[in-house]
């Protein structure tokens, strides 16, 4: 028996083992830091390969500028995505490096003065809203503060009257020991064991 205890011991503090590096494999699956790295551990490596297949074209490209565009065409084609990620790029890098244009400046203005009044009456129309939603939430809190009183007010009443019950309930039984007279039928007292 002393070997089969042990043995189930042995078993025991194996699954337990076990079990406990299932229950981490699975909080580092849903970790949600573990999930935000293997994420970007997967981006990176797209970004590498975009990044290799691009200098590979470009490498092939070194014999002459005027295929570039048909050389880029051709390493992105099937890939709409990675296209138009590359457009996005080179677009966004020109733009961070050249300074706003007057005209630009002037058109951005303009449609922050024509974007104002609309801001306005949207800011109005949210006070609006807060003022008329005001009421309603004030009486909906009133009312279940009241239901809530009424509800304590019941239980309170329900728990002194049960106790009262019990009380009296308690109180017959211990005058009907007292005085020898059992409700159960019999005539004499049972004898104690």
């Amino acid at each position: 028996m002393g070997a089969n205890t042990e043995s189930l011991r042995q078993e025991i503090e194996g699954t337990r083992s076990d079990l406990g590096e299932t229950l981490d494999a699975i909080g580092d699956r849903v970790s949600p830091g573990r999930v935000i790295e293997r994420r970007k551990n997967r981006m990176f490596q797209g970004v590498e390969s975009v990044r290799d297949q691009v200098m590979g074209t470009a490498h092939d490209a070194a014999g002459g500028v005027g295929g570039v565009p048909d050389m880029v065409r051709e390493g992105t084609e099937g890939a709409p995505i990675l296209a138009g990620a590359l457009a996005f790029g080179v677009g966004f890098l020109i733009a961070a490096v050249l300074p706003t244009t007057r005209p630009e400046q002037q058109v951005g203005s303009a449609v922050m003065d024509k974007a104002q009044p609309v801001k306005d009456q949207l800011v109005e129309a949210g006070k609006e809203i807060g003022e008329h939603l005001a009421e309603p939430a004030k009486e909906s809190a009133m009312a279940i503060k009241d239901a809530a009183t009424s509800g304590v007010h019941t239980v309170v009443e329900e728990a002194k009257s049960a106790r009262d019950d019990t009380l009296d309930e308690t109180r017959a039984a211990v005058e009907q020991v007292r005085s020898g007279n059992p409700e159960n039928g019999e005539d004499e007292p049972r004898p104690t064991p």
